[in-house]
């Protein structure tokens, strides 16, 4: 089993900007502690896998910076040739873990997660949709037919939904804050909206059901999990209120499920906003310890 990391390729960043881009190398050094043997570095996904799931012109005018300003600062992030590798990287992980997943049951990618962009462009912190092309490329290459999204970050993953709107090869599951970003959503196969301020056991009296709900309707040959730290209660951008103990509870859904039913998973970390950081590493730490526990458990 692989677990990628992409925190070597730098995400520059003005002072006091809001996304913590300082958490995915702090997040590698805490997993590196436990699982250095499984550490690989992320390669990074080509413009033509990249086409698989985008528009070629987005693609094209993201890699010689030709990109509108306007489309920028929907991403939230400014342009440069390091933001273009950092995210060719992230998805260059997903699809790594992917097929990590596939020849040994699991694989991690310690960033990804990047559900809001869509096939035309990117949006909030989302420059690729990493999970989108990973199925695209596994789809192309005849690896895999079916494939799920379980998307628990506490946004809605409105980007991957729309990629895969009316396919049904795809089942989008996300559980998700019913009035947090995005504002302007695409229907998932699957969308459980939940009230500000849900706390652990209405958060997990939802995903019981809705976790029933895919895998009584569909079959997936590989499951996509974006574990976000973001439903934490210390979350700024959260409005939700799990504990650290409720989130291990909801991965430990996720992770019974797969491992009853043998479906492949692969693992991307998704948002977290706390403050302090170290909490939200502390909640992908966790997310990775539980894997790591089902992969040697049941090798």
């Amino acid at each position: 089993m692989q677990i990628y990391r992409t925190d070597q390729f730098p995400l520059p960043l003005p002072d006091g900007h809001r996304f913590p881009a300082e958490k995915y190398a702090l997040l590698a050094h805490a997993v590196e502690a436990i699982a250095a043997a499984h550490m690989a570095t992320a390669p990074a996904a080509t413009p033509a896998e990249l086409a698989l799931a985008h528009d070629a012109g987005y693609i094209h005018a993201m890699f010689d910076g030709s990109i509108a300003p306007a489309v920028m600062r929907e991403i939230g992030l400014p342009w440069s040739a390091a933001l273009i590798e950092r995210s060719a990287r992230s998805t260059g992980a997903t699809i790594a873990a992917a097929r990590s997943a596939l020849l040994h049951g699991h694989g991690i990618n310690l960033a990804g997660g990047t559900h809001h962009a869509n096939r035309q462009q990117g949006s909030g912190f989302c420059v690729f949709n990493d999970v989108a092309v990973a199925i695209r490329v596994l789809q192309q290459e005849g690896r895999i037919r079916r494939a799920a999204v379980i998307d628990l970050d506490v946004h809605q993953g409105n980007g991957t939904a729309a990629i895969f709107a009316g396919d049904a090869s795809v089942f989008t599951l996300s559980l998700h804050g019913a009035k947090n970003f995005p504002f302007r959503r695409s229907p998932s196969t699957l969308d459980v909206e939940l009230a500000d301020d849900c706390g652990d056991a209405a958060y997990l009296a939802a995903l019981t059901p809705a976790l029933a709900q895919l895998a009584a309707n569909f079959a997936p040959d590989i499951v996509f999990y974006l574990a976000g730290a973001d439903p934490y209660r210390g979350d700024r951008l959260g409005r939700l209120q799990l504990s650290m103990d409720g989130l291990q509870a909801r991965d430990a859904q996720v992770l019974a499920l797969c491992e009853a039913r043998q479906w492949p998973l692969a693992v991307m970390m998704a948002g977290g906003y706390a403050v302090p950081i170290s909490d939200t590493v502390a909640i992908h730490l966790n997310t990775v310890r539980a894997v790591l526990a089902c992969h040697h458990g049941h090798r």
